[in-house]
């Protein structure tokens, strides 16, 4: 910290107010402080942050030091970076916005033994009137400070990128020295999650709203890649940059697994989106990759109706128009892998983008809202839909159909003995075709607990301990799926399928005390 030397003192003619306050003692290390004047808030500072203060100081019994209210200026320190004496950071630290306060801070923890010649004698105990005008946080993004980030405009809204997200930023980056490394002032668009030439900006955005500028002081290793740098640009060099968050686009990882992938390129209305079974009306038209244009849906005159996850549509466009908010425009992209399509030929593996417009939808009628007789029939339509579905090989659709049939009919006390019964049968029937489904999705977790909700209403129900062993099985529960094989093989003993998955066991049981022998073998031969 530096100081100065000047004819006048502390000054002792200033109106204080709330003068007489006690004097606390900060930390452990004899830092004491007494309020002058209370501030006007009760938020302080945090490591860090940049702090603006005006003080004046002297040494105890002594000369007078430098007084920044003579010169008309404030003056400003990082908090807790080693700027300033430590007296000063644990002080300053407790202190409000408006606080005035005088802080007595001994040798230890300003100038030590060796003082600082001339001014400042060895052991001196100093005594400075600090008053905290504001500070402006300084935010550490990464943890190890090597992105400090210091707002300069706020930005609007709560809302800041995700990891799937498109932004556009403008910056201006330079070396500490002042030499301008690189600045885009049309701006920079790139996605959050895929990174970008600098890595600072990738890990920043995620903290800033639409909007925002901040400054970055940002250490070589979070700086522009080797190859990205200006000529003559040292890689292992700092960088200050002036970073602005233009806007960004949402991106929806539909399917989790970034095979449909939405970009929002207008925001809806509203918080409602359709649901399975919905009724919709959008425009829309599919591209290649070359841009030739292989489907149109709709007009502006008549849009496009249609019923979300019935097949009319491709999947992976149906699920993103499920994600949709009413009047939302999108960006939908479709990887064709493992996702069934009845648009275009010869593209397994490649990509389909559709421009899509949701204009209405009209929800179909909730289950709380139907009588006894509507709920039965619903759960057995979307049944036998799930059959057709399954039959065809589309096991993910088949799999909704049936979790949803099954919704139908779970809850409700008002079925009558008769209409209990049918709705006990269909829903033991739709959890167990559900957990089939499961199996072949390899979701087993999901699949036994399926079976499990079966076996809670019927403990003897061997389709439910059958499919429940294959589960178990494929997660190496072999002590449970032997167990669900033996009470089954009770019930039905020439039952081939509990038969064949038992044999399975038995060969998985082998393999493992190989497996478990060869382990203590080599134990063996090591402690030998």
């Amino acid at each position: 910290m530096e100081h100065y030397s000047s004819n006048s003192c502390l000054e002792t003619g200033i109106e204080i107010e709330n003068h007489g306050l006690p004097e606390t003692v900060i930390g452990t290390q004899g830092l004491r402080k007494q309020i002058l004047r209370k501030g006007n808030s009760w938020q302080t500072p945090f490591p860090g942050d940049e702090v603006e203060v005006h003080f004046s100081g002297c040494i105890e019994g002594g000369a007078c030091l430098f007084t920044s209210r003579d010169k008309g200026t404030s003056f400003r320190f990082k908090l807790c970076q080693n700027e300033v004496i430590k007296g000063w950071d644990e002080g300053v630290a407790t202190m409000k916005k408006g606080e005035r306060a005088s802080f007595i801070i001994p040798p230890n923890i300003a100038y030590g033994e060796l003082g600082s010649p001339p001014l400042i004698p060895p052991n001196s105990t100093l005594i400075f009137d600090i008053e905290m005008v504001s500070w402006t946080t300084i935010r550490d993004i990464t943890g190890d400070g090597g992105i400090l980030k210091k707002i300069t405009k706020e930005g609007e809204g709560w809302a800041t990128p995700r990891e799937d997200d498109e932004v556009l930023v403008k910056y201006e980056a330079r070396l500490e020295n002042g030499t301008l490394v690189s600045k885009s002032d049309e701006g920079l668009e790139f996605n959050v999650g895929d990174g970008c030439f600098c890595p600072a900006f990738s890990k920043t955005v995620k903290t800033m709203r639409r909007g925002e500028k901040a400054e970055l002081v940002v250490k070589f290793s979070y700086g522009f890649r080797q190859n990205e740098i200006n000529d003559g640009v040292p890689f292992d060099s700092n960088l200050t940059i002036k970073l602005e968050l233009v806007s960004w686009k949402s991106i929806t990882d539909v399917t989790r697994d970034k095979k449909v992938l939405k970009k929002i390129m207008k925001v809806g209305e509203g918080f409602d989106r359709p649901n399975e079974g919905s009724l919709v009306k959008v425009i829309y038209f599919g591209k290649l990759k070359d841009g030739t244009v292989f489907e149109r849906k709709g007009s502006n005159e008549e849009p496009f109706e249609f019923t979300t996850l019935e097949g009319q549509i491709n999947e992976g466009l149906d699920r993103a128009i499920m994600t949709m908010k009413r009047g939302e425009q999108a960006l939908v992209t479709v990887s064709m892998e493992d996702l069934h399509s009845n648009d275009v030929s010869g593209t397994a593996n490649g990509e389909l983008f559709y421009e899509v417009w949701l204009i209405d939808f009209i929800k179909e009628k909730p289950f709380w809202k139907m009588d006894t007789k509507e709920k039965i029939e619903a759960c057995e339509r979307n049944k036998n839909d799930g059959n057709e579905l399954f039959k065809a090989g589309m096991i993910w659709r088949a799999s909704r159909k049936y979790d949803k049939a099954a919704k139908y009919v779970e809850y409700d006390h008002s079925f009558t003995d008769a209409e209990k019964s049918v709705a006990n049968a269909l829903w033991l029937s739709c959890n167990l075709n559900s957990a089939a489904c499961k199996l072949k999705l390899g979701e087993y977790f999901e699949a036994s607990r399926l079976c499990s909700k079966v076996i809670e209403h019927d403990p003897f129900n061997v389709k439910a301990l059958y499919r429940r062993s294959q589960a178990y099985l494929k997660i190496s529960e072999l002590e449970k799926a032997e167990a669900d094989i033996k009470t089954a093989l009770t019930i039905d003993p020439n039952n081939r399928d509990m038969n064949v998955v038992y044999k399975e066991l038995k060969n998985k049981q082998r393999e493992y005390g190989r497996y478990q022998a060869e382990i203590f073998g080599a134990m063996l031969s090591r402690m030998g």
